[in-house]
């Protein structure tokens, strides 16, 4: 099942996206979760798909603006330098533990949704990533349960400002810039992709390939981020993780390739679906 927030004059709200069409689960089960997030934590993923059997859809996907799949998580975890290739090209070492960083919300924006190169730097990278949307909470998760933590995988681009990432050693600065990450277009629950699955990763610039990895590459895979970050913070329904990203960042290439206004990014996982934003200038 493929779930999406979204929003259309009448307001924002989150349902099924099937054959091109949405199916509104805020009108249909009558406002009883405020959102995708509040879904989620109700495990009510069966009642969702009971609300849109037989029927027709409500709006065509042409026509509703997709938001971040969860717009507003408690918590968005990113886990750099995780795949071999990348650590290579950036001149680093492979770490022990995974890397983390965090994101805010408003640094997100929804598939078709301008990302927003700020007029502070012309140093605006791509960075494909697969992100993993948690389900039920916890602390203290073991690897071996982690899978059943997982409510869904979405595509994600980590965009990020290079040169405000790298003034000092705390990535933050540049990885949370207004409107320059993407995060979407849907969330694939996690009874469609099996605990472990192989996904493979691409990443195009204007329609080149620039990356392309699969999840047998990740260093750190994804039952142990979801062991890590639960030992120091309890985990809640709608938190995302956002895996990494492999090698082939606009950075480390010769010459550098930066995004700028017109270009067109996209990140496409094989099990989820294509991730695709313009790239626009901040006014």
């Amino acid at each position: 099942m493929k779930l999406a927030s979204f929003s259309t004059h009448l307001g924002s709200s989150f349902g099924i996206v099937r054959d091109e069409t949405v199916f509104d689960l805020g009108k249909r089960l009558g406002g009883r979760y405020a959102d995708l997030k509040a879904l989620i934590a109700a495990d009510a993923f069966r009642e969702a798909a009971q609300a849109a059997d037989g029927a027709q859809g409500d709006y065509p996907l042409s026509e509703v603006t997709l938001l971040p799949v969860i717009p507003n998580p408690e918590q968005i975890f990113c886990v750099g330098l995780n795949y071999a290739d990348h650590v290579k090209e950036t001149n680093r070492e492979t770490t022990e533990h995974p890397v983390i960083f965090m994101r805010v919300p408003a640094s997100q924006v929804g598939h078709g949704q301008p990302m927003l190169r700020p007029p502070e730097s012309q140093k605006f990278d791509y960075e494909g990533e697969i992100a993993v949307i948690i389900g039920r909470g916890g602390r203290r998760i073991a690897e071996a349960d982690a899978w059943n933590h997982i409510a869904g995988y979405a595509c994600y681009n980590d965009g990020s400002v290079r040169d405000w990432q790298l003034h000092t050693g705390q990535w933050g600065p540049g990885k949370n810039f207004y409107r320059t990450g993407a995060f979407g277009p849907w969330m694939v629950t996690s009874d469609e992709i099996e605990p472990n699955a192989v996904m493979t990763l691409v990443t195009r610039l204007n329609g080149q390939e620039v990356q392309r990895a699969t999840t047998q590459m990740l260093i750190h895979g994804i039952a142990k981020q979801i062991a890590y970050l639960s030992t120091f913070t309890p985990l809640s329904p709608g938190d995302v993780i956002v895996t990494g990203t492999p090698g082939g960042v606009g950075a480390k290439r010769n010459p550098p390739l930066f995004m700028k206004a017109g270009d067109v990014a996209e990140v496409e996982v094989d099990r989820i679906g294509v991730l695709s934003n313009p790239i626009a200038d901040e006014a």
